[in-house]
């Protein structure tokens, strides 16, 4: 079984990308799971740029078949923020409810029309082959008024898809991977994986 190691410490991103590798021969573990305590610093302009940082960082210390994403949250609004800047949005450390609450504050007042958002997640893999892939995932909605769900992990209790009338956080997981950016960008990798 070929080691996968995914470049998060986020326990939930972990699971949900488990689920859906689970066909492969793929032996999914985190960076801490590898023995990788590296924090890397995300210095790209895009998400495609910040995941293939990542995933290009832990490759080097490990030769093994890595994969990073970055994914965030874009709302028209403010102008596409918080974009990349999606988990530091309330500052370091902060917790979901933080970047939640500070996004309502941001919002109050503003128009169910006028919240329209979406998460979007690029996916990138380094293969020991010394090549590399990415793919990119987005889903469409609304940012809510209040929290309803839970489901999910991050903004997912406010983000509200256009079709459904529920939030993520509402969703059983497996609707949920279909449908999410993360599922959307997974599913595109899985083709590609399929096809090398």
């Amino acid at each position: 079984m070929r080691k996968f190691i995914v470049a998060t410490r986020n326990k939930g991103k972990l699971e949900e990308i488990k689920e859906i590798l689970k066909d492969f021969n793929f032996n999914v573990i985190s960076m801490d799971q590898a023995g990788i305590g590296k924090e890397i610093e995300e210095t790209g302009n895009s998400f495609e740029e910040n995941a293939l940082i990542k995933a290009r960082e832990i490759f080097k210390l490990t030769n093994e078949m890595v994969m990073a994403d970055d994914s965030g949250l874009e709302v028209d609004y403010l102008g596409g923020a918080p974009g990349i800047y999606t988990s530091r949005f309330a500052g370091e450390g902060a917790t979901d409810l933080e970047r939640i609450n500070k996004l309502l504050n941001l919002l109050e007042g503003v128009p169910w029309e006028k919240r329209t958002a979406r998460f979007v997640c690029a996916i990138a893999v380094c293969f020991p082959d010394g090549s590399n892939l990415t793919v990119k995932g987005i889903c469409d909605g609304y940012i809510g008024f209040e929290l309803r769900g839970s489901n999910g992990f991050g903004y997912d209790p406010i983000f509200y898809l256009h079709e459904n009338g529920v939030s993520m956080a509402e969703l059983e997981p497996e609707h949920k991977h279909k449908i999410s950016h993360r599922g959307k960008a997974l599913a595109e990798l899985v083709k590609k994986l399929r096809e090398r």
